[in-house]
């Protein structure tokens, strides 16, 4: 009997001990749904070595984010990297004004306001937003209404939440914004000035860095008078054929001399030639301005074929409409000449002149 039982110990013992070695269980693939149960609760060092490419382009991104540059555009202004204000930063599209002093040594009494160093967001343009020209259009606008296509340009920037207005949708009251584009100086502004001053109407001027180094007192002039002076870049480039980066220097090299010599800032911007772009919308709202197009213009640039007052006074008042900001250009001889009747007649129709900040 001693010997049965030491035999059935002896075979019990066979099998129990390779099932209790360490190496009994080699399989380590989980059931389907479930992780290894050594990769989930202590993932080895070697485990994702590498980052996936979603994870690099967003951290560049959020680097590029936080980047400032120094323009690259010659002039005799600096850039102070330890400023990052946004132009308007006191409020949303809120002009900016230093304090008047006796002693500040600006052409408008103000004191100078600090310079800014533009974030550029995404200077590679890494969304892939579009950077096809875009030449504007506004139509003519007819019996009080604004043109189809000025209604398809505010309708687009609208869909794409662009900061941007081609004409004031937001209202049925008959209102008007009266804006001008700088780029020289023919001798009329003073005139226009005068007639604005006289009959109390805001306006916005759209100047260039040039213009405003060569007419400070101009450009001084409009400050104190209460009027905008709006940003119309440095040296004029289509911003649909240059970089994010040269964009947001063009912008600043305008606004930090108007902050430096003249104490103001407006956040209010006009693409040159008209030329856009998705790319260059997007650039303009993220640095902080509003881009500002037109629905009532007509071809008074050219100085050599000024056509008479009465010309300049048909074509603006045929095309008025509710909420329409209208586009003049202050070297024309016709506006200046047409200008206060053109103010009289629409008020006479009902209509106020309003500044882009009301």
């Amino acid at each position: 009997m001693k010997r049965i039982i030491t035999f059935i110990i002896a075979i019990l013992m066979l099998y129990l001990i390779p099932s209790c070695s360490p190496g009994a269980n080699t399989n380590t693939t989980a059931p389907a749904g479930n992780s290894v149960t050594s990769e989930t609760q202590n993932p080895s060092v070697t485990q994702r070595t590498q980052p996936n490419v979603t994870e690099i382009e967003e951290a560049s991104s959020q680097k590029e984010a936080t980047q400032t540059y120094t323009t690259d555009i010659s002039d005799d202004t600096t850039t102070r990297k330890d400023s990052h204000q946004t132009a308007g930063g006191s409020g949303k599209y809120k002009t900016l004004k230093g304090k008047r002093s006796s002693t500040a040594k600006t052409y408008t009494g103000f004191e100078p306001l600090p310079e800014v160093t533009l974030n550029v967001t995404d200077p590679t343009n890494l969304e892939n937003l579009l950077t096809t020209k875009i030449e504007f259009s506004y139509g003519v606008a007819k019996g009080g209404t604004p043109s189809d296509q000025t209604i398809r340009n505010q309708a687009y920037f609208d869909s794409k939440s662009f900061d941007a207005i081609a004409y004031d949708n937001n209202t049925t009251e008959k209102v008007l914004y009266l804006t001008f584009d700088c780029g020289y100086e023919n001798g009329y502004t003073t005139v226009i000035l005068d007639i604005l001053e006289e009959k109390k109407v805001p306006a916005a001027f759209f100047c260039t860095l040039d213009h405003i180094k060569a007419e400070p007192e101009l450009i001084a002039r409009m400050i104190k008078q209460g009027h905008i002076v709006g940003n119309h870049s440095a040296k004029h480039p289509s911003f649909s054929d240059i970089s994010r980066t040269k964009m947001a220097a063009e912008i600043q090299t305008c606004d930090n001399y108007l902050r430096q010599n003249f104490g103001y800032s407006s956040p209010y911007f006009r693409f040159p030639k008209g030329d856009y772009s998705e790319s260059a919308l997007d650039l303009v709202q993220s640095v902080g301005f509003k881009s500002v197009f037109w629905s009532v213009s007509y071809a008074d640039w050219d100085v050599n074929s000024q056509k008479g007052s009465q010309y300049a006074f048909d074509k603006v008042t045929s095309r008025l409409h509710p909420g329409a900001i209208i586009l003049l250009h202050s070297v024309s001889k016709d506006n200046a000449e047409a200008m206060g009747d053109i103010i009289e007649w629409a008020r006479e129709q009902g209509y106020k002149f309003k500044s882009l900040e009301s």
